[in-house]
This record gives structure tokens, sequence and C-alpha cells, in this order.
């Protein structure tokens, strides 16, 4: 009987898992035993250091709800999920706007408005208009875009966070035959993630801050066109250059302005920026999105 020693286990493990059928899921299975085996022999790590391990993904899958996606979260502190969004943005067949990371906090159940339209409820002396131009990669209009927005309220918070029976602070917009989106909201604010649940403890416990810079996240779609997940980001944030999850980019920095005579609302600060599609692809049918509604999560498991 086959005896077990650190350097032939792993040849092993693959050794028995030849017999997978389906040839991607063998290659990534593949490559995974062999990393983490490489991992364990690297840091010699022991067995209470595994234990603990696995105590934490425990916590981490305990921690998901219908309102809470904790190992999306972890997935965005490791940078995972940025290297994922920068590998799948080598696979467009054109330059376009670039990604941003969906984050934890996607719902699909999102109310429609008009172009124009206020998205918080409680705007106050901090209401802003976000207005431009969704256009392909010649800057020709793309009418009757799907355009997704979703932000923190005044107060720093998620929806999802703050009460998730309601929905607050996010909506769906289309552009008009020139391209043209137009909407209200309220001045986003740098906040905390979720710093309550193992994912914070493990920042914490790796003395990062765990901020992330103001922001207003971006989904848009067209027929045709490969979907664009990405996000606006405050100028003047102090974690820009240190964004928790690695999200912000210099490309994505925009400026609030008063009395911008391109606004069409122009008696309100305002923010503009003109958007780029990518043609569709045949990766883009695959599923380009790191995350997706915590819900949505839920189900698919509960199947």
């Amino acid at each position: 009987m086959r005896e077990f020693t650190p350097e032939t286990i792993t040849e092993a493990v693959l050794d028995q898992m030849s017999t997978t059928s389906d040839p991607r899921l063998r290659e990534i299975m593949d490559s995974a035993v062999r990393h983490l085996h490489a991992f364990a022999r690297e840091v010699n790590l022991k067995p209470h250091e595994w234990i603990a391990g696995i105590e934490f993904m425990t916590r981490v899958g305990q921690m998901c709800s219908p309102a809470r996606q904790e190992f999306i979260l972890l997935s965005d502190t490791l940078g995972l999920s940025t290297l994922v969004n920068t590998l799948h943005d080598g696979t467009a067949v054109e330059e376009a706007t670039h990604t941003s990371l969906l984050g934890p906090f996607f719902r699909e159940n999102t109310p429609t408005f008009e172009a124009g339209a206020q998205i918080a409820r409680g705007a106050g002396q901090e209401e802003i208009v976000l207005f431009g131009r969704v256009t392909n990669s010649a800057g020709e209009a793309v009418p009757h875009a799907k355009v997704t927005v979703w932000q923190t309220a005044a107060d720093g918070r998620y929806d999802l966070q703050a009460n998730p029976d309601e929905t607050d602070c996010r909506g769906i917009f289309s552009t008009d035959q020139n391209g043209v989106y137009l909407l209200r909201t309220v001045r986003p604010l740098g906040y905390y993630i979720p710093m309550d649940g193992p994912v914070g403890q493990l920042v914490s416990a790796q003395g990062r801050h765990g901020m992330r810079p103001a922001h207003i996240h971006f989904l848009i779609s067209a027929p045709g066109f490969r979907e664009l997940v990405t996000a606006l980001y405050l100028a003047g944030d102090a974690h820009l250059e240190d964004d928790v999850v690695f999200g912000a980019s210099g490309d994505l920095v925009v400026h609030e302005r008063t009395g911008d005579p391109a606004c069409p609302i122009g008696d309100l600060p305002s923010i503009r920026f003109d958007f780029s599609l990518s043609r569709e692809s045949e990766a883009d049918r695959l599923g380009g999105r790191v995350g997706a509604d915590p819900s949505a999560i839920m189900a698919v498991a509960a199947e």
C-alpha cells in the first residue's frame, strides 16, 4: 500500500482526479491543488493553523445572508476580485471605459426612474447631478442603454446595511437617442467595509484601515456590447491610493463642478462622465461580473 510523504501526496491527488471529464474543471482543480499544496509546504502549515483557517472560512460562510455576501468581501479585500476583473478586461475586443468592482452590495431588484429623477430619499443639501453620454469605442451614441446606479446614502451606508427591506440610493435609467443619461443623487461618502465579521477582523489583524474612497457604482448594458461594471471615484478622497478592496483607479476619478454650463440641471453641483462600451465578444457570453446580488447567491446555494 502506498505511503504518502510531503513530496508525493500532490501527485497522488492529481492522479486520482485525472478521471475528471470536464477539461476546464480538471485544469482548474489540478492547478488549485498544486498551489495549495505548495503553499502548505512553503509555510510548513501546522495542524492548528489549518484548523484556524477552516474555522475562519466557516465563519465567512455563516455571515452570508440575502443582504450580505462575506465571501465577495473576502475576495475584494484580497485583491482577487480586481485580479479576475483585469484578466477579463484583457479579453475585450477594443478599448473602452475601465472596469471596477461590483462589490457586495449590488441588488437586482432596483427601481426604474425617468431621466433626471432623484434616487436618494434624503437628498437635502448634498444633492448632485450625474450626467454624460454612453458611446461605442468610436464615440457614437448608444441609445436606450440600461444604466444601473447604486451608492451609499448621505450617512455612508448602503440600503442593504441600513434596512434590507427598503431600497434607496439606487436606480435604473435609460440613455436617450443621443446616448445621454441624467440623474440626481446625493454626494457619497467614503466608508468602512463591514468590520463586524470575519473579513473585517482579518483586515484589522493585518493593521489595515478598512476604508473605501467615496464612489458611485455603474452597471451599463446594451445589446451587442460588453456589459460594463465600473464606478466613479470622487477626487480628493483620502483613500484613493489605498482603497482596501483595490477598486479605485485614476481614470475613474471625477471632479464635482458647480455652474457647469453643460449640466441639464444647472443650479446644482454636477459630475459629468462619458462611458465607452466595447463590442461583445464570445468571452462576455459566459458572464463577466465578479459578484452578484447576495440574495441570488443564497438562492443558488440553496438549490
